[in-house]
């Protein structure tokens, strides 16, 4: 066993203990809108941000920009695409965000194991023997234990991890068992709230209900309007809930930068003291 496998099975074995059910997330009370925040756009940025020449090999940088200082916070990615995959730029993003005084935060993409990622990963975890979906929990949980040691290794104290729920071609495409998949996402959303963070989801409700179904978790939403325009966006504050949760951030994007906005429905400060870590 390497010492990244030892310290990952004493850091399950301690966090992991118990093996709650993901469930509702009771939302603040909303208050009327402030014009600040219908006007209050950030970016997020990840791998593709990161200088050209880094990068795995199915997920190399590109050298996109990185947020303008009229932006007033970002959300930044902690893994190279697929999980187990750190973002190799993560310590150079966190520290710009510093320099620029923006509000951050974290986000992470879940993803389906592969088979030796199974086999290294469930091992240490409280479930093993207990079956394929409670290996493929331990699984998710990992992901989720090496995403926020990469946090705090780095200095980010993003109060919440946004976890991104959509395809990844390979080498980590989800399975066909909406069940299996929903295992996954459970061991890593109980797994971030373990460790003391809250959880919101990125999602569209095509990719929600085709990977993991139905599931309504009821958490903080991030949506996103894809290829469009900010106006696009900001309908999506609106409409198209993929779990039942409020809207808290919008996304569109372009071929070069990731734009978002805050939702419009609460004071500004309350939403960015609430979901960012101060800069």
């Amino acid at each position: 066993m390497s010492l990244l496998d030892h310290a990952l099975s004493v850091v399950l074995a301690a966090v992991l203990s118990s093996t709650a059910t993901v469930g509702a997330q009771t939302t603040p009370p909303a208050a009327a809108p402030g014009p600040v925040a219908r006007g209050m756009v950030g970016r997020d940025v990840s791998w593709p941000n990161c200088p050209k020449g880094m990068g795995i090999p199915s997920r190399p940088s590109q050298g996109k920009p990185m947020p303008p200082p009229s932006a007033r916070f970002v959300v930044v990615g902690l893994t190279n695409g697929p999980a187990f995959h750190p973002n190799p730029c993560l310590e150079e993003q966190v520290a710009y965000a510093r320099l620029n005084h923006l509000w951050t935060a974290a986000y992470a993409v879940v993803t389906y194991p592969t088979r030796n990622q199974l086999r290294r990963y469930a091992a240490p975890g409280p479930h093993e023997g207990r079956g394929r979906l409670g290996r493929l929990r331990d699984t998710g949980a990992a992901q989720a234990l090496q995403n926020v040691a990469a946090m705090r290794s780095v200095g980010l104290d993003s109060p919440i991890v946004w976890v991104d729920v959509e395809p990844v071609s390979p080498p980590s495409p989800w399975s066909d068992s909406r069940a299996a998949n929903r295992a996954v996402l459970a061991g890593a959303v109980t797994a971030y709230r373990q460790a003391g963070l809250r959880v919101g989801l990125y999602s569209t409700p095509n990719m929600w209900r085709d990977l993991v179904g139905r599931v309504r978790y009821r958490l903080p939403e991030w949506r996103t309007a894809g290829l469009s325009t900010r106006r696009a966006a900001r309908a999506k504050c609106h409409r198209d809930s993929f779990q039942g949760g409020p809207a808290v951030l919008a996304q569109w994007y372009t071929a070069r930068e990731d734009f978002d906005l805050l939702c419009p429905g609460r004071p500004v400060d309350d939403v960015l003291a609430e979901f960012f870590a101060h800069p």
